[in-house]
């Protein structure tokens, strides 16, 4: 089969097509077909070379969302998955190949007329992105601000926090027009990346969904109510400052709130729910997969490029469909 390996650590050349042999399912696993595989900000971060510490080598092979069909299933595993279109988390890696071997606990079933590219585009960042609010504690009237809204997660956490009844929901953007399209998504209010309005906005917010980080993180606590929540959920900027608390303590008579969150502290059968939650919620036209582009597996180099250049709203899409 063709796959996407890591050939050499840094940036998107670094990647390669090769062909390595077809994986088998082991017990409480499946064979997936895949028809399309989500492109995201951590695949990004293992191709820098920036996790390696953490058990990621050269040779790896990328992705860890996929769509398709059950071609096999493993021991331990109901045999009447076998043939159907589903997505899955394949886990550490894996996925960018023509078929990915993934834990069948992750499986959810694909609706009748869901694209497999749609799936792989609401899956993972939709749950995430509803995980999040959760965890902020978000409740109906509160405003929200989605500090990186473009990306996967940030276009999806703006359509929950604004079907969830948010009085306002704020976004960061790069331009006006990615801002336009936040709008049609729900965004109230569009800010620049440094959290100034063009217009009227807030003076604060109840909540930040931060997917960026980076050097700037601090400031954002500046925006916040008293009471306020900030949680970051990604840092595609870099790491904060190592002293990024301090501006927390100094609002210390604010009451104000930091949290990280990982979708690795909510049990599976919770993750499998709040996928299949979010395509029904496409289903029913609550919901829209934001789809940048679809590109076939041997153009993964072009893909991660685009993410380089910050080109991307919403997600990117790898196909398997004619190579």
């Amino acid at each position: 089969m063709k796959a996407v390996v890591i050939q050499a650590f840094g940036g998107p050349e670094g990647l390669s097509v090769i062909d390595l042999p077809d994986p088998s399912p082991a017990e409480g696993q499946v064979l997936v077909e895949t028809e399309a595989i989500g492109v995201g900000g951590v695949d990004a971060v293992i191709r820098s070379g920036a996790l390696a510490a953490y058990g990621f080598t050269e040779g790896h092979v990328l992705g860890g969302e996929i769509a398709g069909t059950v071609a096999a299933t493993g021991e331990g595993v109901d045999p009447s998955w076998a043939g159907r279109r589903v997505w899955a988390f394949t886990g550490v890696g894996g996925g960018y190949a023509e078929r990915a071997v993934a834990p069948a606990a992750t499986l959810v079933p694909l609706p009748a007329g869901m694209s497999a590219v749609d799936a792989v585009t609401l899956g993972g960042s939709g749950m995430v992105a509803r995980f999040a609010l959760r965890h902020a504690r978000f409740a109906l009237g509160e405003s929200v601000l989605v500090r990186g809204a473009s990306g996967g997660i940030g276009v999806m956490a703006v359509q929950l926090a604004a079907r969830g009844g948010a009085g306002a929901v704020a976004v960061t953007a790069s331009s006006g027009e990615r801002g336009e399209r936040l709008r049609g998504l729900g965004a109230t209010h569009v800010l620049d990346r440094a959290g100034a309005a063009a217009g009227e906005a807030p003076a604060g917010y109840d909540i930040i969904i931060d997917i960026v980080g980076g050097p700037h993180l601090p400031s954002f606590f500046d925006r916040l109510n008293p009471n306020g929540r900030l949680v970051a959920v990604g840092a595609v900027a870099g790491d904060p400052p190592a002293d990024f608390g301090m501006r927390l303590f100094a609002a210390f008579q604010r009451s104000l709130s930091f949290a990280t969150f990982s979708a690795n502290t909510v049990t599976q059968a919770d993750r499998s729910a709040a996928t299949a939650e979010m395509f029904e919620g496409a289903g029913r036209g609550e919901l829209r997969a934001v789809v940048q582009e679809v590109l076939p597996l041997r153009e993964a180099v072009a893909a991660h490029r685009k993410m380089a250049a910050g080109e991307v709203f919403g997600r990117i899409a790898l196909t398997t469909a004619g190579g």
